[in-house]
């Protein structure tokens, strides 16, 4: 895997996200050399979900209000149901992203994470995978859906599952790395 060590991504998460989807592709950028923080409308921690129930506790590092998009080299959104349900009504964190596909700078996303990302309505003409339950809305959102383990177009690299993450964490850094 490619070198992060002056790299800063942010990892925008909210409570309810897959624990799988933010603990391997954090350890993958971690273990690439990079600075990440988690990043939240909540304060101090947000909960994961794992196998149908609540699951590990990840600290939070800055709050979406203290933080400017403009600081970051990358970004990174975990998938689960709940945590793109509710920043993709967040104004903070859709205002967040569009700054990172305005500026063409590396935007990973998996399994329910582009949710966030339509909301930016800036992915019209781009060619990504998600997972299949949000396949209709991602090409609502003028998008051509892929059925492929990791899909990079330009700076925005998807994938669909936890299944992927092997793949999806050797891309992400790689793409984060250029």
């Amino acid at each position: 895997m490619g070198s992060l060590t002056n790299v800063k991504v942010a990892i925008i998460s909210e409570n309810g996200f897959e624990e799988s989807e933010m603990t391997s592709p954090k350890a993958a950028l971690e273990e690439a050399g990079t600075t990440v923080h988690v990043i939240s409308p909540q304060s101090n921690s947000i909960l994961g979900w794992n196998d149908g129930d609540w699951g590990k506790e990840i600290k939070v590092d800055k709050n979406i209000g203290d933080v400017a998009a403009a600081d970051y080299d990358a970004l990174y959104l975990p998938g689960g149901v709940m945590n793109p349900d509710k920043l993709r009504t967040n104004e903070e964190a859709i205002d967040f992203a569009k700054h990172f596909l305005k500026e063409g700078k590396p935007v990973a996303a998996i399994c329910h994470g582009p949710q966030t990302l339509i909301e930016t309505e800036m992915l019209k003409g781009k060619t990504m995978t998600s997972y299949k339950s949000v396949k209709t809305d991602v090409e609502n959102a003028g998008v051509q859906w892929v059925d492929e383990e990791v899909v990079v177009d330009g700076a925005l690299i998807t994938s669909r599952s936890p299944a992927d993450l092997p793949a999806f964490n050797k891309r992400m850094v790689e793409e984060f790395a250029k």
